[in-house]
């Protein structure tokens, strides 16, 4: 046997492998993909569109608060460095602004425990 006969041997066998099931799983498996690649190009509209403004306005730098501040809510119990998130879920209404940690302790308040530096400073 020698390569043209086994070029044609292979040729063969495919074509008799394929028939009529191989085109139709050809179509099918087309068709996916055309589906699948329009669904993804409906993901990438949907995306938020991101503009400079927005960062601008989130990325705004707080001021630092002078001294040893702390601050607690009226109707909470602990009392929080002004940066720990504790804090900034005071509504600006409620929050009661003390000297020192002393100060706040004396109102009946303890250290937040979720504030870093608080818990240890007894």
């Amino acid at each position: 046997m020698n390569i043209p006969e086994l070029r044609q041997r292979i040729k063969n066998g495919t074509a008799d492998m394929i028939g009529e099931w191989g085109i139709i799983a050809v179509v099918l498996l087309v068709g996916l993909a055309s589906f699948g690649l329009g669904r993804l190009s409906v993901l990438e509209e949907v995306k938020p569109v991101v503009s400079v403004r927005q960062a601008e306005a989130e990325s705004a730098p707080r001021a630092m608060y002078i001294g040893g501040l702390v601050v607690a809510s009226r109707k909470g119990s602990a009392y929080h460095y002004p940066w720990c998130s504790g804090a900034s879920t005071i509504a600006a209404s409620n929050r009661v602004w003390f000297s020192s940690e002393e100060a706040a302790r004396k109102a009946g308040y303890a250290p937040a425990k979720n504030c870093k530096g608080l818990a240890n400073s007894k």
